[in-house]
């Protein structure tokens, strides 16, 4: 059975599932309708639905299959990013302002998977290959580590090798790295008081804030230079300058491009918050709400997807989809693509080639990047618990930055409905690689024992922690 062929055949299926959930645009661990299309979806198709996994209501696992062969996992996100609501236009154009919209392209992420995974239910169906095809519904990626509290409950323990994949602005296999993240509030509390009768009888949690904020900047310094720190004041210690305020939040991210590395830092920064809250009086109550690991590599599995990348064919753009990313070009700042060019192993001559063009209708030769993303995933996680590889394809014009209104605008048009169906084409092509070839499946597998055995994994969630529900 050509799978391509069926995924091709049934386009408007896929393309009207992620314009719905496009259209949800809804924020980390509050997926309700966005997770429960897919699941619709995919259990009338047959699959058999297991919802609310690991404590979290918009966590799924979607199986079909039999036992008799290999179990392989498909992921798929579903969650989108505050103020970034963006019709689908090549100029700014919010449909509400201040909402939620899909600046990740996690609307195209999760359905290619469902489409990778009703593509191998075919061939099984046929009889082509025997085993089990399993679509885990993860949600919050964006900062909300749904993954590794699902890798923690051992929702992926049963799959012998997952596949993933991300929107971006080429086509390749993901060999870079992703830096390891703890998200932490820091509350301060103190003693209220008459800031001009009796300040002295106060004791300020906002200056404990920023006392601790100027120590963090001040540790700049004397960080490993791929580490990040970032934070943003929460409750930001009352809204009358005339009292001290008694109380005041901040969140912050902590990364570094390994756990070890993580949580030195992470030690160094809590002993300032520490050191804030001894200076100004105050108390300070530390919560680690969530945590991402970096990546374990795998070539195998790498190496699979990079062939399939080949076998399928990356896609070409239409005339229109080529105005439209035209006109997107103008509004993306100067300089984003050279920026971000070694993170895929692109010189200054591919760069100067890729700035005649707006679309990548090519695909990346493998590369082994040193370049640790600036960026974490929960992905990580699930790379700790069993063999994972990941691609990229070309669902935004060159140059479009994360995180952003032009993300969201491609996101319900040609560019990003292209990327995704060749995305669940390569995914659904690897997926039947692994289960019909035992040679290639033990050799992923083995190297990940291998690779693990050399790099204990130590989930960065703290033990009894739940998922943060209420952070959306």
């Amino acid at each position: 059975m050509d799978l391509n062929e069926w995924i091709e055949s049934n386009r408007s299926m896929f393309v009207e599932l992620s314009n719905e959930i496009w259209g949800y645009a809804e924020l980390g661990y509050k997926e309700f309708r966005s997770s429960k299309t897919i699941e619709d979806a995919l259990e009338e198709a047959g699959f058999k639905l297991e919802r609310g996994v690991a404590g979290i209501p918009t966590a799924f696992v979607a199986t079909y299959g039999n036992a008799d062969g290999p179990s392989i996992g498909i992921l798929g996100e579903f969650d989108a990013l505050p103020g970034l609501s963006q019709d689908c236009v090549p100029y700014r154009k919010p449909l509400e302002s201040g909402a939620p919209g899909h600046g990740c392209g996690h609307n195209l992420l999760g359905v290619a998977g469902v489409a990778a995974c009703m593509a191998v239910k075919q061939a099984i169906d046929s009889g082509e290959v025997k085993g089990m095809i399993k679509y885990y519904g993860c949600p919050a990626e964006e900062g909300g580590a749904g993954k590794a509290f699902m890798a923690n409950a051992g929702v992926f323990n049963d799959s012998e090798v997952c596949l993933t994949w991300h929107p971006d602005t080429f086509n390749g296999t993901m060999y870079a790295n992703f830096l390891a993240n703890y998200r932490v509030t820091f509350k301060f509390r103190g003693k209220t008081a008459h800031a001009a009768a009796d300040p002295y009888n106060g004791r300020s949690a906002l200056d404990a804030v920023e006392l601790m904020n100027v120590g963090v900047n001040y540790l700049r310094e004397h960080m490993i230079p791929d580490a990040r720190v970032h934070y943003v004041t929460i409750h930001g210690g009352g809204i009358a300058p005339n009292v001290v305020p008694d109380f005041a939040e901040s969140l912050y991210s902590v990364r570094a491009p390994r756990t070890d590395q993580l949580d030195a830092l992470f030690e160094r920064v809590k002993d300032i918050a520490r050191g804030a809250a001894l200076m100004t009086g105050t108390e300070v109550e530390i919560t680690v709400i969530s945590g991402m690991s970096n990546m374990l590599p795998n070539d195998t599995v790498n190496e699979v997807l990079q062939s399939k990348l080949r076998e399928v064919g990356a896609p070409k753009f239409t005339e229109e989809e080529q105005a439209f990313a035209r006109e997107l070009s103008k509004s993306i700042p100067e300089g984003s693509l050279e920026a971000n060019a070694p993170v895929y192993g692109l010189d200054s001559k591919a760069v100067a080639e890729l700035k005649k063009i707006v679309l990548y209708e090519d695909i990346l030769p493998p590369f082994r990047s040193e370049i640790v993303l600036p960026g974490s995933t929960d992905v990580g996680d699930v790379s700790w618990v069993v063999p994972t590889g990941q691609i990229i394809t070309t669902c935004w014009t060159l140059g479009s930055p994360g995180h952003s209104w032009q993300i969201v605008a491609q996101g319900k048009m040609g560019i990003g409905q292209r990327g995704m169906l060749y995305a669940g084409k390569v995914m659904a092509q690897s997926a039947l690689e692994f289960m019909r070839n035992t040679a290639v499946r033990e050799k992923a597998v083995s190297e990940f024992k291998e690779k693990r055995a050399a790099a204990k994994y130590v989930s960065p969630i703290p033990s009894g922690t739940k998922p943060p529900l209420a952070i959306g």
